[in-house]
């Protein structure tokens, strides 16, 4: 054969090489061994162990949290933000208060979690439009919306 023909074929033939030898080096061993059970078997076997030791996420829900804090849960009772679960801005109730881990759980005050609602949008005729929106850009720049905002009635709060 001319050279012509021959050097695009070795660079051909060097390129899968060097596919087949980067994915020996970075496949996993275990990818693709389970058998049958699973779709194409594009899954890792380790990858089962791996997730049956993550502890799982778990939310109570609202009616749950009020059964400890009833004062909250009346607040929220008239307010706008009724409709969004505690755990939204709380975090997971799992293993609390049961093994008081946490004992406090930890609250999200970004601004960031309250403008995932507030944020005026621009969409007058969307169902966002009916939401009290801010210009994040503008509107207290360098401060929590907690700061001024109750999360739980949804107003000013007294002492901002």
């Amino acid at each position: 054969m001319k050279n012509h023909v021959l050097r695009p074929l070795w660079v051909a033939i060097a390129f899968v090489a060097l596919i087949l030898l980067a994915r020996y080096v970075m496949v996993p061993r275990d990818f693709g061994v389970q058998g049958d059970s699973f779709t194409f078997n594009f899954h890792r076997a380790g990858n089962v162990d791996e997730w049956k030791n993550m502890p799982a996420v778990a939310y109570l829900g609202g009616e749950t949290c009020v059964e400890c804090h009833d004062e909250q849960g009346a607040a929220l009772e008239d307010s706008p933000h009724v409709i969004i679960q505690c755990e939204n801005c709380h975090g997971p109730g799992r293993d609390h208060p049961e093994t008081e881990n946490p004992a406090t759980m930890t609250i999200d005050r970004s601004r960031g979690l309250c403008l995932r609602c507030h944020a005026d949008l621009g969409y007058e005729n969307s169902s966002r439009a009916d939401l009290p929106g801010i210009n994040p850009e503008e509107h207290n720049i360098d401060t929590q919306c907690v700061q001024c905002h109750n999360p739980h009635t949804a107003e000013f709060k007294e002492d901002a």
